[in-house]
């Protein structure tokens, strides 16, 4: 693991409240819209990759499902959204994991969904093993959903270097394996009230 990276992420989840974050939606809006749109039974199984202390395990189990996982590199993050949930925590798996170590089994899940992660990977080694991790990871005829800073938003995301991507950046990485469904612009707007671009797309894993 990059311990470095490690470090400055429990560092930044310590001392502040969630509203103090860039990133802090008391909804995600447009996640759950995509993941709306694929229609999943209930038991499906969704990972939320860099979730952190996002409040998309909160929608989704408010949402009614079941068999839900987090992945983030900060232990911290994920004690922060397990205390803000309480008991309900308990029905969601955790993983403390950088997302470039990360071993899924193959077909594990139905739904991946990333807003947070993927746009930090800067070097080509580290965007293909991503690819490859999610193509392993997802099942075919699953679902990924990626939320990426746009080539209108943000050049660096807390203090560090990010990729911007445009729709037919996001193809190329992704074709191989996926199709994809749709994609849609949006306008975060931060608690400090700046406005962040990004797209998300959704992709149906290729049989």
């Amino acid at each position: 693991m990059d311990t470095g990276l490690k470090f400055h992420w429990e560092n930044l989840y310590t001392g502040k409240s969630e509203q103090e974050y860039s990133w802090f939606q008391t909804f995600p809006h447009t996640s759950m819209g995509f993941i709306g749109q694929f229609n999943l039974p209930l038991n499906a199984r969704i990972i939320d990759i860099g979730g952190g202390d996002s409040h998309l395990v909160d929608a989704l189990l408010e949402y009614g499902f079941s068999n839900i996982t987090v992945l983030d590199i900060s232990a911290r993050a994920i004690e922060k959204a397990q205390q803000r949930l309480g008991r309900p925590a308990e029905k969601v798996r955790w993983i403390e994991c950088d997302i470039n170590e990360f071993e899924p089994e193959p077909g594990a899940y139905d739904l991946w969904h990333d807003r947070a992660a993927f746009h930090f990977l800067t070097t080509e080694p580290l965007i293909a093993r991503y690819a490859d991790t999610v193509q392993r990871a997802v099942r075919p005829g699953g679902y990924f959903v990626l939320g990426t800073f746009s080539p209108d938003g943000p050049k660096k995301c807390s203090g560090l270097d990010i990729r911007q991507y445009s729709r037919a950046m996001i193809q190329a990485v992704f074709a191989p394996w996926f199709r994809r469904i749709r994609c849609e612009e949006t306008a975060h707007v931060t608690p400090f009230q700046t406005t962040q671009h990004f797209l998300f797309c959704g992709f149906r894993r290729r049989r």
